[in-house]
């Protein structure tokens, strides 16, 4: 196995579920390390993100534009839709 290096940090839990989602549907070796320590009862987590994601860097430009697309899916789904025009 290809030597695995830091890719990208990801900022919640549901993003990383996302995008593991899409990487092991697309085949992508990877893998995902939380930053989560119990003995801190998840404050690091708060400053740091959630984790990150390992992967050989081979890889990497397709892991950076699933997380890209991903972001960008959600945040033309959070954008209130403009007025139609056709009511005035």
């Amino acid at each position: 196995m290809e030597r695995l290096e830091k890719i990208a940090v990801l900022d919640s839990e549901v993003q990383a579920e996302l995008v593991d989602s899409v990487l092991s549907e697309r085949g992508i070796p990877h893998l995902m390390r939380s930053y989560h320590d119990s003995a801190l009862d998840g404050l690091y987590q708060a400053r740091a993100g959630w984790g990150h994601i390992e992967a050989p860097g081979a890889s990497r430009d397709e892991i950076l534009a699933v997380i890209e697309e991903l972001k960008r899916q959600a945040s033309s789904a959070t954008e209130p839709e403009e007025p139609s025009a056709e009511g005035q």
